[in-house]
């Protein structure tokens, strides 16, 4: 009885989540695939390392995982470093990001992991004008966000037309007017960011692949070693059995 109480009660925590509705979705990212981490490196550098850090990933940890020399990562990806074996990190101090933002701007080496790859895909898709905000935008995933839309270039400006629904109905899908065109089409700016999205999955755990590989060798070792050690098994103990 005392397991069941303690089990519902580590399950409510998670039900009360699930009820609040957070609206996200689903992202289809495939971290085999190096052009779109690439991609994604490359708007990551040039939109989100101006202001974020990723203080616990190396240009050159990068280069050699995406399929890139040296030469191509101090070429095309580093902006803010002099040698290709430094850490990710930007010139902004943090008294500065508080004056300019009302808050220390976070590093992003594992925001996927904190947040979700879901998480970080819809967000970077649901920033909206909100003239009451400081930049003048607002966010459907993070509301009230201390961040400009510094993708709205590439994706123009929108207006959200069913925050009244979505307050009523937590998990509603939000619903956006275009306001002005950006350099991208929609299709073509959601592609964009499932690529950046891939590379943060990708820069929160640079190892992970070799780990999936590494696991599948794993299993097989074990699947032989069962099919020599259970015969030696039954052997040892025929006189026994």
């Amino acid at each position: 009885m005392k397991k069941t109480i303690l089990a519902i009660l580590m399950v409510l925590p998670t039900l009360a989540m699930a009820a609040g509705g957070a609206y996200t979705e689903k992202v289809d990212y495939d971290l085999h695939n190096k052009e779109s981490l690439q991609n994604g490196a490359k708007l990551f550098v040039n939109y989100c390392l101006s202001c974020h850090s990723a203080a616990y990933q190396r240009y050159n940890r990068m280069g050699d995982d995406l399929g890139l020399t040296d030469a191509q990562v101090k070429a095309n990806l580093m902006f803010a470093a002099d040698k290709v074996g430094e850490t990710m990190t930007v010139a902004l101090q943090t008294e500065d990001a508080k004056k300019m933002f009302g808050t220390k701007v976070p590093d992003l080496s594992v925001v996927s992991r904190a947040r979700g790859a879901d998480w970080l895909y819809t967000y970077l898709r649901t920033f909206y004008k909100d003239d009451s905000r400081p930049f003048g935008v607002n966010n459907v995933t993070f509301a009230d966000v201390g961040m400009p839309h510094v993708l709205w270039e590439l994706e123009g400006m929108k207006k959200l037309v069913n925050a009244d629904e979505m307050k009523a109905h937590p998990g509603t899908a939000p619903k956006f007017e275009k306001i002005s065109e950006g350099k991208m089409s929609a299709a073509e700016y959601d592609s964009a960011m499932r690529d950046l999205t891939a590379f943060m999955v990708y820069m929160g755990e640079p190892a992970k692949l070799v780990r999936y590989e590494l696991g599948i060798w794993v299993i097989l070792f074990l699947v032989i070693l069962f099919l020599v050690a259970y015969p030696m098994k039954k052997e040892f103990w025929k006189d026994i059995h």
